[in-house]
């Protein structure tokens, strides 16, 4: 090998180390620009630029420094970016200071990720339209969601925050501060070294009254759920509902990630349909405490216990909100339920309307109940409110251990499946203990149609008749079981309305017992006259079977029959009851087994209101009856056996 070939490969060695070199020094001189470039120098045409992209005023009002990397870090000092000419507040933020970590190759895509962002005594001016348009959208189309930056963790020492979205009936004013310098300490025992963070708000939510107070961790989670959920402790108020509650958030943005033990007050569980948007029934005052839980769509409320009125619930309910209806499902069941709390449920005013219980500061009156009962009437006519059935599904099975204060009823007990299918609610299974007996079938409740249609499908079976009236002593004379089928449909937004304007069927069949002078005479009737009526002589009346039949057409019933058969008569019936106008008009015509005096009994009249029967001899009748066999007894009498007319000659003394 000659010297030339020999000197060949080192000066390729050294002309790579010389590139080496070269290249060091480069990088080592980009180094020293980038850390010691004067950033503040593009502060102005930074602020240029990002108004022009945002169409709205953008400034940094003091200093810029940047630490570039993959995610870099934006260090300003004083900055101020506006809101849209159509809001409300003039900046959407305007902060002493503030510190912004950015991920550079999303930003290359025009999405901006702020994996941190920490703001020193910022001001915030939220709002939202009804159309969609949004002040956090950083592009010149506000309602283009796509614009929204996606930040991670908000960190904030002491500041406010104002909130208005009319179409939500939302306007909220809070003011946040940190009471704790240390910040969030890991497992931390005392409030404020765990939730440094006190904050206090007040405006309407739902176009209620809002107030809220507590506290949290200065370093706030506001979109991935399970990276760092912070603990949160508040007690707040809307309209007539209160709710105290702590525990975790995982996403503040989204309320998602939660996990909490929450304590929840109010009036009627209806006023969380304008809060929540949950569908629930009219119920008398309330206080419930249970573990709440939510990951996506999914709403889980797990161990709920308390009361309704003067009743206990507890069980588990599950509301899921990713299909086009939400879904509430689960469980509920109550030990003793007190009969007048469902009350507002049927639209019946409760005996309680404005009292208060223990957890409760003031009642009012429930929405449903709020319509006086017409005078002289019994069946409930408040208007229900149904047109929110249509808004939410529903999957719900309830079981009453016992109802109590019944009120004279004989409901002992309550076994629904409660489902509500776009619009339609249906009780199905129904299954509920009657007087020793029961009373099962199916309810359904269209709300789609206008008015309401409702189908009530029911069967008695065994109702034992001396436990019909409950709080009535003395009904053991009244013996035997009661049967029947009550099939109606009706349209309507009460109770009254449904059944006024109800057609089908309704029979009953009772075998082989007896019947009470007691028992008629709290039916309203003159129990000595009836009983006078069935058999001679104030006593029970041995039924040895009983039968009614109605068809039932736009709310008035038609007998089709009425048979009783006692010992000794068999009485056959016919007559009209108006469901729409809660009368009576029913005539029972006796025929006794024997012909003994009692055949001069005349048809027996019921007559009146369903709040105040009567029932009474047809008189007129009667007399009529009574002087036929007046004068043929007379007759009998003056003629003799012998039929001669008494004109025998007189013997002589």
């Amino acid at each position: 090998m000659n010297p030339s070939q020999q000197a060949a490969p080192r000066t390729r060695r050294v002309w790579w180390r010389w590139m080496a070199a070269g290249v060091a020094a480069l990088l080592l001189v980009l180094v020293l620009v980038v850390v010691f470039f004067p950033w503040d120098w593009l502060r102005g045409p930074v602020n240029r630029y990002v108004s022009e992209r945002t169409g709205r005023h953008f400034e940094i009002t003091r200093r810029l420094d940047v630490k570039l990397g993959l995610t870099s870090r934006v260090m300003a000092d004083g900055i101020e970016f506006a809101n849209p000419a159509w809001a409300r507040d003039p900046y959407l933020v305007k902060a002493e200071a503030a510190e912004l970590d950015i991920k550079l190759w999303p930003l290359l895509r025009g999405q901006v990720e702020l994996p941190r962002v920490s703001l020193r005594q910022p001001v915030f001016g939220l709002q939202m339209q009804a159309d969609g348009r949004r002040t956090w959208a950083l592009g010149k189309d506000t309602a283009d969601t796509g614009t929204v930056p996606v930040v991670d963790l908000l960190l904030v020492d002491q500041g406010t925050l104002n909130y208005l979205a009319q179409a939500q009936g939302a306007d909220i004013k809070a003011e946040f501060v940190i009471t704790d310098t240390a910040g969030a300490v890991p497992g931390a025992t005392t409030p404020a070294q765990a939730m440094p963070l006190s904050y206090k708000a007040r405006g309407t939510w739902k176009k209620e009254a809002f107030l809220a107070q507590g506290r949290t961790g200065s370093v706030l989670q506001l979109s991935d759920t399970k990276a760092h959920p912070f603990p949160v402790d508040i007690k707040a108020s809307a309209g007539r509902t209160s709710l105290q509650a702590s525990g975790s958030i995982g996403n503040l943005a989204a309320l998602d990630g939660l996990d909490l033990n929450f304590d929840l007050k109010g009036q009627t569980w209806a006023d969380l349909y304008n809060l929540l948007g949950v569908v629930l029934p009219d119920t008398p005052p309330y206080a419930l405490r249970g573990h709440l839980a939510k990951q996506g769509a999914v709403w889980k409320v797990a161990g709920l216990q308390g009361r309704l009125g003067q009743s206990d619930i507890s069980g588990n309910l599950v509301y899921d909100r990713s299909d086009r209806l939400a879904l509430l499902s689960g469980k509920l069941q109550s030990r003793a339920l007190d009969f007048e709390d469902l009350g507002p449920l049927v639209g019946v005013p409760s005996d309680r309307s404005g009292k208060t219980t223990k957890t409760i500061a003031k009642s009012q009156p429930s929405s449903a109940a709020k319509q006086v009962q017409a005078a002289g009437k019994v069946l409930p006519s408040a208007t229900l409110d149904l047109a929110r059935l249509s808004s939410m599904n529903a999957d719900i099975l309830y079981k009453v251990d016992e109802v109590k204060n019944a009120k004279g009823l004989p409901l002992e007990r309550l076994d629904a499946h409660i489902r509500l299918t776009d619009g339609v609610l249906q009780l199905d299974p129904l299954d509920m203990g009657v007087a020793g007996g029961k009373l099962v079938g199916q309810i359904r409740l269209d709300a789609n149609a206008k008015p309401v249609m409702v189908q009530a499908r029911l069967d008695a079976r065994t109702l034992q008749l001396n436990r019909l009236f409950p709080h009535i002593e003395r009904t053991e004379g009244s013996l035997g079981k009661l049967n029947g089928r009550i099939d109606l449909t009706g349209h309507g937004n009460s109770v009254a309305q449904v059944l006024g304007s109800s057609s089908g069927t309704v029979a009953l069949l009772m075998g082989k017992g007896e019947l009470s002078n007691i028992l008629l005479e709290f039916m309203g009737l003159d129990g000595g006259e009836i009983i006078k009526f069935l058999v001679e002589g104030d006593r029970n009346v041995n039924l040895r079977c009983a039968a009614a039949a109605f068809d039932v057409k736009q709310g008035l019933m038609s007998s089709r029959a009425i048979l009783l058969d006692t010992s000794d008569t068999v009485i056959n019936g016919k007559g009209q009851i108006s469901l729409a106008h809660e009368t009576l008009d029913l005539v029972l015509y006796p025929q006794p087994k024997d012909h003994s005096i009692l055949s001069l009994r005349s048809p027996l009249k019921i007559t009146g209101t369903f709040a105040a029967p009567s029932a009474f001899p047809d008189k007129a009748a009667l007399a009529g009856r009574a002087g036929y066999r007046c004068a043929a007894g007379c007759h009998q009498s003056v003629a003799g056996p012998s039929g001669d007319g008494g004109n025998r000659p007189r013997q002589r003394r």
